[in-house]
């Protein structure tokens, strides 16, 4: 399990403490202000613990939710558009409105931990609203996936995201000519 600065620090008392317990293997400090009682832990827990307000999009999303095969070269991320930068250079950042950043969030299990990542109902309309900032043959790839779980699919809810999203009347139209 991965803890925090300030989990350990209650647990252990001093930074003194805390050091010792690294020195005896009690601990393992995975990098800056995080610290777990095993040696290595999935990246993704510690980017889900350390960016718990963003939630996991795009190629991460179509990943995570076996819509791609092609496995993404960084953490996909989406904050509020008031949000501080995120720096670190494994993730790519996006933003997004605070009316439409939750529509859609839902928790997966992913290595042994949760993350926040956006439905398969809400990434299907985050394809359409990005299908001119990917590859075409991405997002073929993604779209053919999604016309073979079409009826999986939520309509209720894909609906319902579309209206509270810009770019409505595209989206819809493209969902009608090129999904259902």
């Amino acid at each position: 399990m991965i803890y925090t600065f300030k989990e350990c620090k209650e647990k252990y008392g001093t930074l003194y403490m805390i050091n010792k317990a690294v020195k005896n293997e009690e601990l393992y400090k995975i990098e800056k202000g995080f610290y777990s009682d095993k040696p290595h832990e999935p990246e993704i827990s510690l980017i889900s613990l350390k960016y718990p307000e963003a939630v996991f999009t795009m190629n991460s999303a179509f990943y995570y939710h076996n819509l791609t095969d092609t496995i993404p070269d960084k953490y996909y991320l989406v904050t509020d558009k008031d949000a501080a930068t995120i720096t670190d250079k494994r993730i790519v950042q996006k933003y997004e409105n605070s009316k439409a950043l939750k529509l859609g969030v839902i928790q997966m299990e992913q290595d042994g931990g949760l993350i926040k990542i956006y439905s398969k109902e809400r990434m299907l309309l985050e394809l359409i609203r990005n299908k001119n900032n990917m590859p075409f043959d991405y997002y073929k790839e993604i779209l053919n996936n999604y016309r073979r779980i079409v009826y999986d699919l939520n309509i209720q809810d894909i609906q319902d995201y579309a209206d509270e999203l810009p770019k409505n009347r595209m989206i819809m139209e493209t969902l009608r000519l090129e999904v259902f």
